[in-house]
């Protein structure tokens, strides 16, 4: 390398990372040198490799980029030498992927990171579009970009440091939660730890109940929406009714765990019926009204509380959590507000069962999803296919089967990763997650338990936890504390052999806490042992005031 190619590259970084600050660091000629010099790999294609300043720290470090044949796009973000940590880091994805994530809060802290595209990009493939007629993108999505990428990121650490990292660690929610539900069946030597935040691991059974739970709402021209057309515009711009059945459900299971605080601990233990906790609400016959149900209405409640069944009984997903109803406005209701394009519809969903679910891609996505009455085309070269006319019956059908195998990460036997390996599984999961059920997510765990354990939760304890957090949404947000550092357990278990019995939780409101507690490993729940006349008072909701039981 010549010294005015490496000066060229100091002047950039010394513009870019010392921003008014005195005490940021520069990296010096060789760690410049080092860094450039991983272009040269020969069994590895680096397309690219810089100093590059981070927002989280005043410490630059090593950003390379490169490809795995065909086509997935991948990067790794290395501190310099003195401040890695030693560790290493494969981060997930979410949604469909096809971008490269940054984790620059945890480079900070001096982790090794990499992530992928996962074989796609959006800007050219949105959605699901990548997967038509593509089969090679498809299992590079369900699972072959991760692992391969975590080669290539153990490689890189290697030659950067001179040193493989002494314990490696994957995090993910949500479509990483399923990556590192996979990695723990298909690469069990991976990882030391994997912490998966609300896992998509029944990946076609939970986008197969997407697609039915839009078609609830949106049959015989929307009379079931909840969201209600006030002034006969076709707005729907009242939501009145959804604010209603949520009251109604918090007045019947909001005390159940002995708090009122506007979170039902475990909905499983909630038996609101719509039937009849809402009988005074029915509307009459000729009556719509965003002041009470309708019979369509009443029933998509009933159909989502229940998740989809196909027609021999047969259940295909769990039901929404109860608690959980305003965060369906987000994903399910078009209304309004969100220019009648629920994020169900128009995201992760809507072009799914085109080109993720069948064996054989059964056509092109409808020029607009939103038109509930569009008939698609379904002859000619290029054939489309509306979600509206996915039967929920093929569900079981052998028809997705394939696709099942590739994407699906509902294998519960992990004795390779758990015992073999030596590994350690934190799963945590939102009550009100309506994107991904969380009673699914405790289904598996409890069956991974059966099969890897014998049934035996203690000993499943060794090893794996689950933390089911009480009003907290996809990934985070809701009502409840769901606030914590999700990595941070994982390394004092694997490295200090500190079992986390529960995560402390926060949920704060303007940047102040307003709600503190244990999040107990599952099945325990945290228990208010605080001051007795001091229950329902928020600012007895802090961590002394709660244990786990």
């Amino acid at each position: 390398m010549s010294i005015t190619r490496i000066l060229k590259a100091i002047s950039i970084l010394s513009v870019i990372a010392l921003p008014c600050l005195a005490n940021a660091q520069t990296a010096s000629l060789e760690e410049v040198a080092a860094c450039e010099n991983l272009r040269s790999i020969r069994n590895l294609t680096i397309t690219s490799a810089e100093i590059r300043a981070n927002d989280q720290s005043d410490n630059p470090y090593c950003y390379l980029r490169g490809i795995i044949s065909p086509a997935i796009h991948f990067h790794a973000q290395l501190p310099l030498k003195e401040n890695w940590n030693g560790r290493f880091l494969q981060w997930g994805d979410g949604g469909k992927d096809g971008d490269l994530d940054y984790a620059d809060h945890r480079v900070a802290e001096g982790y090794a990171v990499t992530n992928s595209n996962t074989g796609h990009d959006n800007g050219v493939e949105p959605g699901a579009s990548f997967a038509f007629n593509n089969r090679q993108a498809e299992i590079d999505f369900g699972y072959r970009a991760v692992h391969l990428t975590v080669l290539a990121g153990k490689l890189l650490v290697n030659q950067f440091y001179k040193q493989a990292p002494s314990y490696s660690y994957f995090e993910g929610c949500s479509q990483g939660g399923r990556q590192g539900l996979m990695e723990a069946q298909r690469y069990p030597n991976d990882f030391d730890g994997i912490v998966a935040g609300a896992p998509a691991f029944a990946y076609q059974a939970l986008n197969a109940s997407g697609i039915w739970n839009l078609q609830r709402i949106y049959r015989e021209n929307l009379a079931g929406n909840l969201a209600v057309d006030t002034d006969a515009n076709d707005s729907f711009d009242s939501l009145k009714l959804v604010e209603i059945l949520h009251e109604k459900v918090l007045d019947k299971c909001d005390v159940l765990d002995g708090i009122s605080d506007r979170v039902i601990d475990n909905p499983l233990n909630c038996d609101f019926d719509p039937a009849t906790d809402l009988d005074d609400l029915t509307c009459s016959s000729d009556e719509y009204s965003d002041d009470c149900f309708n019979e369509s209405q009443l029933r998509t409640i009933a159909d989502l509380y229940a998740g989809p069944i196909d027609d021999s009984g047969r259940q295909i997903y769990p039901g929404k959590a109860f608690g959980s109803e305003p965060r369906w406005v987000g994903y399910y209701i078009p209304h309004e507000g969100n220019n009648m394009s629920p994020s169900k519809l128009v995201g992760v969903a809507g072009d799914h069962m085109n080109y993720l679910f069948y064996e054989n891609d059964p056509g092109k996505t409808i020029p607009d999803v939103r038109d509930y009455n569009y008939e698609a085309k379904t002859t000619g070269p290029f054939p489309e296919f509306h979600w509206k006319d996915y039967d929920i019956n093929d569900f079981y059908s052998g028809k997705g089967d394939l696709m099942k195998s590739i994407t699906d990460a509902t294998d519960p036997d992990l004795r390779q990763f758990l015992g073999d390996r030596g590994g350690k599984l934190i799963i945590y999961h939102g009550w009100v997650d309506t994107l991904i059920v969380g009673e699914d997510t405790v289904d598996y765990f409890e069956e991974m338990v059966d099969v890897t354990f014998d049934g035996s939760f203690a000993e499943a304890n060794k090893d794996s936890r689950l933390f089911m957090a009480p009003g907290m949404g996809h990934c985070g947000g809701g009502p409840g504390p769901n606030n914590w550092d999700k990595l941070a357990p994982m390394v004092d278990w694997v490295e200090k052999g500190i079992a986390p019995d529960f995560v402390v939780a926060e949920h704060i409101t303007g940047g102040i806490v307003d709600n503190q507690r244990p999040v107990c490993a599952y099945p325990k729940q945290a228990e208010y042992i605080g001051p007795s006349n001091g229950v329902d008072d928020p600012t007895n909701w802090t961590l002394e005031n709660f244990r786990c039981e």
